[in-house]
C-alpha cells in the first residue's frame, strides 16, 4: 500500500503540496500577505507611547541590521525602537503565526472544528509551571528565564500525562485525546488555585491571570530566536503532512484506505503541536481565539486543501497578532490591556459569523 504522504510514489495532482498549480496558485495571496505583513510590522513598532513615523522606524531598523549610525538626540528613540518594541513585535507575528498552523493541525487530528492548540490542555499545564515557579522560587538560577522555563516545563509534563492517559491499544483516537485534554485541563486549573490560595502573596494571582490571558510585555531578544525557531521548523513539518491530513479529516477509515497509517501520523502530530503550544505559551501565556478563528478564515478564503491552508494561515495568524497586540498597548495606554480579552473581543463575533455563514462547514464550504 503506498503512503500517501509518499510523493515520490505517487504522481503529483495539481493539489499537491508540491505541485506547480499549488505554487502558481499561492504565489500571489502569499505576496500580498507578506507586504501587508511588513508594512504591519514597521507600523506597529513605530507606533506606542512614543509615535515615531514609519520612515524614521525603518531607518532605525535598517541601521540596526547594517550597523549603521544614528544621530545623538535620536538614541532614545532608537533604543526604544530596537530594543523593546522590535523583538515584541516580532514575537507577536511568530506567536500568531504558529497558532494558526497548530490549529489547522489541531483540528484535523481530532476532528473537531472547535478545536485549538489548548484543547489538549498543554496551556493549563503550563499556567501550573509558571505558577509553581512564582510560589516556590523554582529554577531561580535561569534568573529571568525561569518563569518561562517553568512554563515550558509544565506543559511538556500536560502533554507526556494527555498522551499516556489517552494512549490505548488502538492507538490515539480523536475523541479520547478531546476528552482526556479536556479533563486534564480541569486537573490542572484545580492544582493551579491550590497554588494560588496557598501563596503568601499576590505575586501568583498576577502570575495566573497573565499566563490565562496572554501577552508580550516580557519579549527579549534572548527567548525570540528559541520560539522562532521551533515555530518555523514546526510548520515546514506539518506542510509536510498536508496531504495525511487532508484525510485524517475526512475519518480514520478514510484515511487507511488511502494509506495513511493514522495511528502513527496521529502521534507525530501530537507530539509535534504540543512541543510547538509549549514553545509558545512559555513566553506569551494562554492567547485564545487565535488558533480557532484563523484556520476557518483562511479556509472561506481558499479552501480546505491543507496544502494551501498551511502557508496562508501563518501569514493571516501574524497580522492579526501584530494589530491585536498594538490595540492591547496602546487603546488604554499607559496601562496594557490583556491580549487575551482583545483576541476574545474580535474572536467571538467573528466566529460567530461563521457559524451563521451560509454553506460554510469545518473544512469546506
Amino acid at each position: 500500500m503506498i503512503s500517501i504522504t509518499d510523493n515520490r510514489a505517487a504522481p503529483q495532482r495539481p493539489d499537491d503540496p508540491g505541485s506547480a498549480a499549488t505554487r502558481r496558485g499561492l504565489a500571489l495571496p502569499v505576496a500580498a500577505l507578506l507586504v501587508l505583513l511588513l508594512a504591519s510590522v514597521v507600523v506597529a513598532i513605530g507606533l506606542g507611547s512614543a509615535v515615531v513615523p514609519p520612515q524614521d522606524t525603518a531607518r532605525y531598523l535598517w541601521a540596526a541590521l547594517t550597523g549603521g549610525t544614528i544621530s545623538g538626540e535620536e538614541l532614545t528613540r532608537y533604543q526604544i525602537i530596537w530594543q523593546v518594541r522590535t523583538p515584541r513585535v516580532l514575537l507577536a507575528v511568530v506567536v500568531g503565526a504558529g497558532l494558526s498552523v497548530v490549529g489547522v493541525a489541531v483540528q484535523a487530528l481530532v476532528r473537531n472544528a472547535l478545536a485549538d492548540p489548548f484543547v489538549l490542555g498543554v496551556s493549563s499545564g503550563a499556567s501550573v509551571g509558571a505558577v509553581a515557579v512564582t510560589v516556590f522560587g523554582l529554577l531561580g538560577s535561569l534568573g529571568v528565564y525561569a518563569l518561562s522555563a517553568g512554563a515550558f516545563a509544565g506543559a511538556l509534563a500536560a502533554s507526556v500525562l494527555v498522551y499516556a492517559a489517552s494512549h490505548s491499544r488502538g492507538g490515539l483516537t480523536p475523541l479520547r485525546l478531546v476528552l482526556t485534554g479536556i479533563a486534564m485541563a480541569y486537573g490542572f486549573q484545580a492544582v493551579m488555585s491550590v497554588l494560588v490560595y496557598l501563596a503568601p502573596d499576590g505575586e501568583a494571582t498576577h502570575t495566573v491571570l497573565f499566563w490565562t490571558l496572554g501577552g508580550f510585555g516580557a519579549a527579549t531578544w534572548g527567548s525570540l530566536p528559541v520560539v522562532a525557531a521551533i515555530v518555523a521548523a514546526g510548520a515546514v513539518a506539518l506542510h509536510r503532512h498536508s496531504r495525511a491530513l487532508d484525510a485524517m479529516a475526512l475519518g480514520d477509515e478514510t484515511a487507511a484506505s488511502l494509506g495513511v497509517e493514522t495511528a502513527s501520523v496521529r502521534r507525530a502530530l501530537f507530539l509535534l503541536t504540543s512541543l510547538m503550544t509549549g514553545a509558545m505559551v512559555a513566553v506569551s501565556g494562554a492567547i485564545g481565539f487565535v488558533g480557532l478563528v484563523m484556520p476557518h478564515l483562511v479556509r472561506i478564503l481558499v479552501g480546505a486543501r491543507h496544502a494551501r491552508v498551511l502557508v496562508l494561515a501563518p501569514l493571516v495568524g501574524g497580522i492579526f497578532m501584530v494589530w491585536a497586540d498594538l490595540v492591547a498597548r496602546t487603546l488604554a495606554a499607559p496601562r496594557e490591556l490583556p491580549l487575551g480579552v482583545i483576541t476574545a473581543l474580535v474572536g467571538v463575533p467573528v466566529f460567530v459569523a461563521l457559524m451563521r455563514r451560509r454553506g460554510y462547514l469545518f473544512g469546506g464550504r
